[in-house]
């Protein structure tokens, strides 16, 4: 704040005794005292508000900042899980061309056999 050193101050109280007088001197004194502590307590509610709202700034940043990483988190989780669909699938397909063949391979190998009528030896 204002900063009034040891010197000024005593010139201000024989200015102020001068032009006061010692009798009104106290009462204004008081006075300047009063404004004094109610000008530091205005300050005091300023600065504390401004910390306030800086403080919510930083909140509001940071929490844009958490949103931004998880949406991008959100973002990448969900092409990981189309990348293994799409490779889920592939195998699947695979699995039931390679499944099909060996049914095929298997049939033309060893066809069904028919019970045969005549007793045995």
């Amino acid at each position: 704040m204002i900063e009034i050193s040891l010197g000024k101050l005593v010139l201000l109280a024989l200015v102020a005794l001068i032009v006061l007088g010692p009798e009104k001197l106290p009462q204004a004194a008081r006075t300047a005292g009063a404004l004094v502590r109610r000008l530091r307590s205005g300050w005091d509610s300023v600065r504390a508000e401004v910390e306030r709202e800086l403080e919510i700034e930083e909140l509001k940043r940071t929490a844009r900042e958490a949103a931004a990483r998880a949406e991008a988190a959100q973002a990448e989780v969900s092409n990981a899980m189309h990348q293994t669909r799409e490779q889920v699938a592939a195998t699947s397909a695979e699995a039931k061309a390679n499944l099909a063949e060996t049914q095929k391979e298997i049939t033309q190998v060893d066809p069904p056999q028919k019970e045969s009528s005549h007793g045995g030896v």
